[in-house]
């Protein structure tokens, strides 16, 4: 028998607030949002949390609890201004799983060029003399499973020949600069404007042995005059775009750049924006994503 209970809300994105509440009134011991309508949400402005037109909210219950129940104190939980109907509810039986186990072994190691592999710390690497980069999903986006980073991954591995200072602008969990360290980089300025991030960054470098005389992070107001040999920037389009100034600065002359973050449609007008600093490769796509690259003129 099934240890957990599901209660599905299709709603509006002005009702999940108040769903949120009424499940956690409830004693709902998680509560997640998905996409009920297949509607990506590809880049929200700084500082905001978008969420879809529309949404299911989707509490978690012990199976011992009383179904009937919820469903007749939910009504009085639910509180939205204006008064509005109920949105439809749906009951779920959940299978008993070892999910932390599940999703372990979903976690593969991956394969970036001929020499980069990243893998979960609680499995063997596949190639033990290759580039073996430790990570696990933890307080920052990145761990190479999205094509952005995939494609970031790939191109340090072809452009890391050794010894070169690298800048990681949007560092995240610091896949790619660690990345690049691992790889014979020398060393590495991570710059993020989330602090959890830098974080994030040391902790993966820690975890890979990367010697803390060899990188630094900092957030972007703190960050100290330098310029990569490589800069790699993995963030979203709007940003890139008001920030080619600062990025092109930050590269030495003849040093390499990518950027990335973004979808197909959008590479025109950043190939356009940073021409006047660099010269351009032809850009890599994989699926609906892209990767612009350039030497600093």
């Amino acid at each position: 028998m099934s240890q957990w209970v599901q209660l599905r809300i299709h709603t509006e994105a002005d009702q999940v607030e108040a769903c949120e509440n009424a499940l956690l009134g409830l004693g709902a011991v998680s509560v997640t949002l998905q996409d009920n309508a297949d509607q990506p949400i590809l880049e929200p402005a700084l500082g905001t949390t978008p969420l879809w037109d529309k949404t299911q909210v989707i509490g978690l219950f012990d199976a011992a609890v009383d179904s009937n129940a919820l469903l007749a104190e939910f009504p009085a939980l639910f509180e939205l201004e204006g008064g509005t109907e109920l949105p439809h509810l749906q009951f779920e039986l959940v299978e008993d799983k070892d999910w932390i186990r599940a999703w372990m072994d979903d976690y593969q190691p991956m394969q970036f060029g001929p020499r980069l592999w990243v893998c979960p710390s609680w499995r063997e690497p596949p190639q033990a003399d290759a580039v073996n980069l430790l990570l696990d999903p933890g307080l920052a986006f990145g761990t190479g499973t999205h094509p952005t980073t995939a494609l970031c991954l790939s191109w340090l591995d072809e452009v890391v020949k050794g010894g070169e200072h690298v800048v990681d602008f949007g560092c995240g969990s610091g896949i790619l600069g660690i990345a690049a360290l691992l790889l014979g980089a020398k060393d590495m300025t991570g710059i993020d404007i989330d602090p959890q991030a830098l974080l994030a960054t040391r902790d993966n470098a820690g975890r890979n042995h990367i010697d803390e005389a060899r990188y630094d992070v900092f957030l972007p107001e703190n960050t100290p005059d330098v310029q990569g040999d490589i800069l790699v920037a993995n963030i979203l389009a709007g940003p890139l775009h008001d920030l080619a100034p600062q990025l092109a600065a930050l590269t030495r002359s003849g040093g390499k750049l990518a950027l990335s973050g973004l979808l197909r449609e959008q590479a025109e007008g950043l190939i356009t924006r940073y021409s006047e600093w660099f010269v351009i490769d032809s850009p890599r796509f994989r699926e609906d994503w892209v990767i612009i690259s350039g030497t600093r003129k």
